[in-house]
């Protein structure tokens, strides 16, 4: 697998669409905080989106989407000055899988929904992206408009498996999302997702992630970016905010985190496959980057936290 599809994978991604929003004329609605990230497609209308500490509205129209990475409240609106109700108060209003509210619906309609990721492993994601993150219309053929599409005949027609199909369309629209993101020309931007619009970056954490308990030194990584070794190492700092070997280390403890929580392999077999020869030294480094012996780890994974 990729990078982004290990991670994805790494964090056991679950896609859940809550249903379409109908409205019309003047309205606002306010959502509170919450866990993982969330999203909103516009499939008919537009709206604008506040969220707080954000500090200007973003206007959303028809065929985009909006992705909220940080778990903060915000409020989607028809006008700024509409005074907004607590999304809650809506939810007994669902009529035909719609959420349908002010003068009947029919001027603006979108679908929502969230994304969950592993406990205690989350900000391997969230931690790169920013609070809000709008994914506008592409250039020649769209991924994005052909999910849209679809998430619009799924509300319109609900067919028997709509549940699943929705929620792989939502999938879709993060991974494409995220696609932009390191895509899009964010140049200030510093993380594992940005360094992977870097070729030879991306060569290099993709071998990382497919063989993770090799005996990787700065020199062979620099081999696999056909770069020296200082280049390289200057590059890849600058680019992922890591050296190569600290990201290396965290990315062989999150796979470590899972194996302890998930299977039975002993600490010692589990640090022999991510590479260390012994475990008292793989049971340091998980113990530097997470904070914890990879006992502790378990019990407390075992024991809800």
């Amino acid at each position: 697998m990729d990078t982004l599809s290990d991670v994805l994978s790494l964090l056991k991604l679950q896609s859940y669409v809550s249903g379409g929003f109908d409205a019309a004329g003047d309205w606002a609605v306010r959502f509170g905080p919450f866990d993982g990230i969330k999203f909103h497609a516009v499939l008919r209308g537009r709206c604008w989106l506040s969220v707080d500490g954000e500090p200007e509205p973003l206007e959303v129209t028809e065929g985009e989407c909006f992705l909220l990475a940080r778990g903060k409240s915000f409020c989607i609106a028809s006008n700024l000055a509409a005074e907004p109700v607590a999304f809650g108060t809506l939810v007994p209003q669902i009529r035909d899988g719609r959420i349908v509210t002010h003068k009947g619906g029919g001027e603006f309609l979108s679908v929502g929904g969230y994304f969950t990721l592993a406990d205690g492993q989350a900000d391997l994601l969230l931690n790169v992206l920013p609070a809000v993150i709008h994914i506008r219309e592409e250039p020649g053929p769209s991924t994005l408009r052909w999910c849209i599409e679809r998430m619009r005949e799924e509300l319109r027609e609900p067919q028997p498996g709509g549940g699943i199909v929705a929620q792989q369309l939502a999938t879709l629209v993060l991974v494409q999302a995220l696609r932009l993101q390191f895509a899009g020309g964010r140049n200030e931007a510093v993380g594992w997702l940005y360094a992977l619009a870097d070729k030879r970056m991306r060569a290099v954490i993709n071998a990382m992630h497919e063989t993770p308990g090799a005996k990787w030194t700065l020199q062979t990584l620099a081999e696999q970016a056909a770069m020296s070794r200082t280049s390289f190492a200057l590059r890849f700092k600058e680019l992922v905010g890591l050296s190569p070997m600290d990201y290396l280390t965290r990315w062989r403890m999150n796979l470590a985190a899972a194996r302890l929580t998930h299977s039975r392999d002993s600490i010692a077999e589990i640090g022999l496959a991510l590479g260390y020869d012994s475990e008292k030294s793989f049971s340091a480094a998980f113990k530097r980057i997470m904070k914890c012996a990879p006992r502790q780890y378990g019990r407390r994974q075992t024991n809800g936290g």
